[in-house]
């Protein structure tokens, strides 16, 4: 059987646009910050209740009148917004009894969902889900699966597909969640996606596949994960060039 790749003698390839692999936050990951910046000023009663996780406090506030289970603050904040980033589930669970507005988006277009994921907060994000938060909400880049499948586990993966988050949302730059966790070089995550059903031939914003991102990074194992899968490796991108052209390029040793 012959090799899938085969190279032959060494072939040398006239300067080709650049195109790095795209920025996955709209910032730089160095400076990804999952957290919120916290100033009192900015904040009310209710959110500074929220923030410290007073229950009894929060309650005070609604029942009386004070504030609105809804109310924001000066970077659009809600109670729970911010109950979510800080791991506060019994205020989380308070408000949502209170019926307060599950997918509000503060400033930056994030959801009480996104910020409990950002943060590891799965009690939070969980008590969400459980009452109907729409995990395929976007910041405008990326939504809540692509931040697990970058930066978290499989269980949360697991719990986003149990209430129908979609496995080939694309973000901005047309990379779905197995884009991410390609980029992670997450192995075990690559792989629950793709036995759940994530299209191995998925195209990014410049049609490029799977394969061709895994060999650029020199990436042995996710290469194995992918071909496993039957990747297709003939697939050209918007300049003409395949998984092989790539693998010549970035010395991959097939």
């Amino acid at each position: 059987m012959k090799k899938m790749f085969d190279f032959g003698k060494k072939e040398q390839f006239p300067p080709g646009p650049s195109i790095k692999l795209p920025n996955f936050f709209g910032i730089q990951t160095s400076d990804y910050i999952p957290g919120y910046l916290i100033q009192s000023k900015d904040l009310r009663k209710i959110h500074k209740a929220a923030l410290l996780g007073d229950v009894a406090k929060v309650q005070h506030l609604l029942l009386f009148g004070k504030n609105n289970v809804n109310d924001l603050d000066r970077e659009k904040r809600t109670s729970l917004h911010l109950a979510c980033a800080n791991g506060h589930s019994d205020v989380v669970s308070l408000l949502v009894e209170r019926k307060c507005e599950l997918d509000l988006l503060d400033k930056d277009s994030q959801t009480p969902l996104m910020k409990a994921i950002q943060c590891e907060q799965e009690e939070c994000a969980t008590i969400l889900l459980e009452h109907g938060a729409d995990p395929n909400l976007g910041d405008g880049s990326n939504n809540a699966l692509h931040y697990v499948a970058f930066f978290r586990g499989i269980d949360m993966a697991a719990k986003l597909l149990q209430y129908k988050a979609d496995i080939e949302a694309k973000n901005k730059e047309g990379l779905t969640p197995l884009f991410f966790a390609i980029r992670a070089k997450n192995c075990d995550m690559a792989e629950f996606l793709l036995k759940n059903g994530a299209n191995v031939n998925a195209l990014d914003g410049y049609k490029r596949t799977t394969l061709m991102i895994a060999v650029s990074m020199q990436f042995t194992e996710m290469v194995s994960l992918l071909l496993q899968y039957n990747v297709d490796h003939t697939i050209k991108d918007q300049i003409g060039w395949t998984a092989e052209k790539y693998a010549r390029i970035y010395n991959y040793p097939l």
